[in-house]
């Protein structure tokens, strides 16, 4: 009895796979020294991701067109990594024109901070977006502007970071590129916050 397509094509991406595991290691090595300087060490570990990714992808493509590119990984590491600083992931390319875009502030040279950060005179941000509320009885007011900061403290700064944007509610998408991860990667973080603070209650 002959083998179905499917089948065939099945063995072909586990061989693919296990030649792409094979050389894995050049992949990793090779980004990580390419975003050796990220101060971020979550975004040094998004970035190589976003590497490994594209020659996976890269990798697949060349292998349907005949061609073995396990002899020439560390090209295509390279060439994967310039592509992700350059602004390219597995998504597609970065919007430059966007200001919360890593390629927007590494192309006109400017930064985004935030202002009155916690310890000025006006408060966090998420404070300022809490100070008008009229619905919740004072009570509930004064815990949570107690309890809430003794929370985050808890947390990383990157993670303190995204809690205060997407308290002040930006979209999904902004909060992730703003930060270099996925959207997905945001929603979930998301929820790991919602389920964090429901803990402490």
């Amino acid at each position: 009895m002959a083998a179905s397509p499917a089948r065939f094509a099945c063995n072909a991406l586990a061989l693919h796979r296990s030649a792409f595991v094979a050389f894995l290691p050049k992949i990793e090595g090779q980004a990580r020294f390419a975003f050796r300087h990220s101060r971020c060490a979550h975004a040094r570990a998004d970035a190589v991701a976003e590497v490994v990714a594209l020659c996976w992808i890269w990798f697949c493509r060349l292998a349907k067109r005949g061609k073995d590119a396990t002899t020439f990984s560390t090209t295509l590491a390279s060439f994967a990594s310039r592509q992700v600083k350059s602004g390219r992931s597995l998504n597609g390319q970065e919007n430059s024109k966007d200001i919360l875009s890593a390629t927007a502030r590494r192309r006109r040279g400017f930064a985004i901070v935030r202002l009155g950060g916690a310890g000025g005179s006006r408060g966090a941000p998420w404070q300022e977006a809490v100070a008008d509320n009229t619905r919740s009885p004072i009570p509930e007011q004064v815990a949570f502007r107690q309890d809430f900061p003794s929370w985050l403290t808890t947390l990383s700064q990157r993670d303190r970071t995204i809690i205060e944007d997407l308290t002040l509610g930006h979209r999904t998408l902004d909060v992730a590129r703003k930060h270099g991860i996925s959207p997905a990667r945001v929603s979930q973080l998301r929820r790991e916050f919602h389920q964090g603070w429901g803990a402490i209650l």
